[in-house]
């Protein structure tokens, strides 16, 4: 499938997610957003003081609590979406800090923006672009974070690249994401729709990945099971499952092998 295809089916669901209001929410999974975020490593606390309305329950965990961010600094998040992760960034660093958030979907910001508005948020700001060609400036950055988008991307080497341009010297950047100790089935990665979901990446692949793109002291923790109807029964994954019956043994088997995991590397300070 051509890159500009994919990116085209990433914008039409992830904006009709933000049109309806719900990623992985009652309608797909049968658990609340705030439920499926505990699950993967959100506190009580984190989600309390975010606005509801920013949580679509899309993520595959929490990077912020892994960035050890400090009032002051300025944060990237890559694919931002509904603002959760800005959102909660923002409280760490602080008024005299900045959230800059940045995502492809019009319907994604809008909901963002109407939110920062709405609650009053002016350290944060959204921006729109790609994140394989950031609105950003160069080493202007302190931290860049990213939850379950990276997976989703046709050239993450191009957004890794990206996130090390515009980190400055010994910034850090902080994914979570989904891995796998397998490749993806092939016959699962070559069916379209299953292009919008978040499918893993391979650890070993992920981790040279960022390595090419001049990170050090790369390191995968925080593993944990990603609650596998959460990927299962996405949207996207129903169609298929619909479509090809005699597939959901192994989409199961599959889904149950999947684990969130934070990446994070350094920028050489020189």
């Amino acid at each position: 499938m051509k890159f500009q295809t994919i990116r085209s089916a990433v914008r039409q669901l992830y904006g009709s997610i933000a049109a309806e209001g719900t990623g992985c929410g009652p309608s797909c999974c049968g658990t609340s957003e705030a439920a499926l975020s505990e699950a993967i490593g959100y506190t009580a606390e984190d989600l309390a003081g975010a606005p509801a309305e920013a949580n679509l329950g899309l993520g595959s965990g929490n990077p912020v609590a892994a960035a050890d961010l400090q009032p002051g600094q300025t944060v990237l998040d890559l694919g931002s979406g509904a603002g959760l992760d800005c959102f909660i960034a923002a409280s760490k660093v602080g008024p005299t800090g900045r959230v800059i958030g940045v995502d492809m979907t019009p319907e994604m910001l809008e909901r963002a923006r109407k939110t920062a508005s709405e609650r009053g948020a002016d350290n944060v700001e959204f921006r729109l672009g790609e994140v394989e060609a950031l609105p950003v400036a160069d080493e202007s950055v302190d931290v860049v974070i990213s939850n379950c988008v990276l997976n989703l991307s046709p050239e993450r080497s191009l957004a890794l690249g990206e996130a090390y341009r515009v980190l400055k010297p010994g910034g850090r950047l902080v994914i979570s994401d989904l891995i796998s100790e397998a490749a993806v089935p092939d016959h699962l990665r070559e069916e379209a729709e299953l292009v919008t979901a978040c499918l893993p990446v391979p650890r070993d692949e992920y981790v040279a990945e960022l390595r090419a793109a001049g990170f050090e002291d790369v390191a995968i923790t925080g593993e944990r099971a990603y609650p596998p109807e959460a990927l299962s029964s996405t949207p996207v994954a129903r169609q298929l499952l619909e479509a090809k019956p005699e597939l959901a043994d192994e989409v199961i088997r599959f889904a149950e092998s999947v684990r969130g995991a934070i990446l994070s590397g350094i920028k050489p300070m020189g």
